[in-house]
């Protein structure tokens, strides 16, 4: 099936996303994002260096993952700018996850200043992927100024809480005409799945699988559960009914009286 996730002119197989921190070593990540089969990987600029004598975690992803640098750790319209700059720059890459938050504690997205950061982004040829909130009003605006795709959270980044407002995703995803890639709050293979077959495009996750007991067998584990959600979704679900339907007819039923 030729089932691809496109985002600009970027053709994408596998519709998860995978970031790289939190891992408990580089042969772990490596192993993780393999069975996955997921084809980008996001990398926080602000938290490696992009000098080229000095080894990082580029060095062992570019050979295999197309990488999307994103600005975590960027509070203002300001720094963001500049992260994205540096990264498109060091990368060559004009895609950027974009991430303006608001504080430490809850790490959520700063609307104020996000929806000011990707407009410049934008009018300066970058890709942007915003990381937002779960706001259907938020989302149309950041697809209306040029955003490439929509990133709205399942809950806040860490939590593993899971979807917590199917609601306001469905009206997202209805009416978006730009790709909606769940981000951020993921906990297991079965909040995949359910975000796939609301008619989510895509999901990017991060702790669910570093941190997981066994971060190899999570991740494929959430393989499973993107192509599972995205099977049901396109297959197309029975609507649901008060009362109990049988599943078999009354043609041909033998008459006991």
């Amino acid at each position: 099936m030729n089932d691809f996730l496109s985002i600009e002119k970027k053709k994408f197989k596998s519709r998860l996303f995978m970031g790289t921190s939190k891992y408990p070593n580089h042969q772990v990540l490596l192993e993780a994002l393999k069975v996955s089969g997921t084809e980008a990987v996001t990398v926080a600029i602000r938290r490696i260096s992009l000098k080229k004598n000095d080894e990082n975690i580029l060095d062992i992803l570019k050979k295999d993952f197309f990488i999307i640098p994103n600005t975590a750790g960027c509070y203002t319209v300001k720094e963001a700018v500049l992260t994205a700059k540096l990264a498109r720059e060091a990368l060559k890459t004009n895609f950027v996850k974009l991430e303006v938050i608001a504080d430490d504690e809850n790490l959520l997205p700063d609307v104020e200043n996000l929806i000011p950061a990707a407009k410049e982004l934008v009018k300066n040829n970058f890709v942007v992927l915003p990381y937002c909130n779960d706001d259907p009003i938020v989302c149309k605006k950041l697809e209306d100024i040029g955003c490439a795709a929509i990133m709205p959270l399942a809950a806040p980044i860490g939590t593993g809480m899971g979807i917590q407002n199917d609601y306001n995703l469905r009206i997202i995803v209805e009416n978006a005409k730009i790709p909606v890639i769940v981000d951020a709050g993921v906990g297991t293979a079965s909040d995949v799945a359910v975000a796939m077959e609301i008619g989510c495009d895509g999901v990017l996750l991060n702790t669910a699988v570093a941190e997981a007991h066994n971060p190899v067998m999570m991740a494929s584990a959430m393989a499973k559960g993107i192509a599972a959600g995205r099977e049901a979704f396109l297959a197309g679900r029975i609507s649901k009914k008060f009362h109990a339907r049988s599943s078999t007819t009354n043609k041909g039923k033998i008459e006991t009286n």
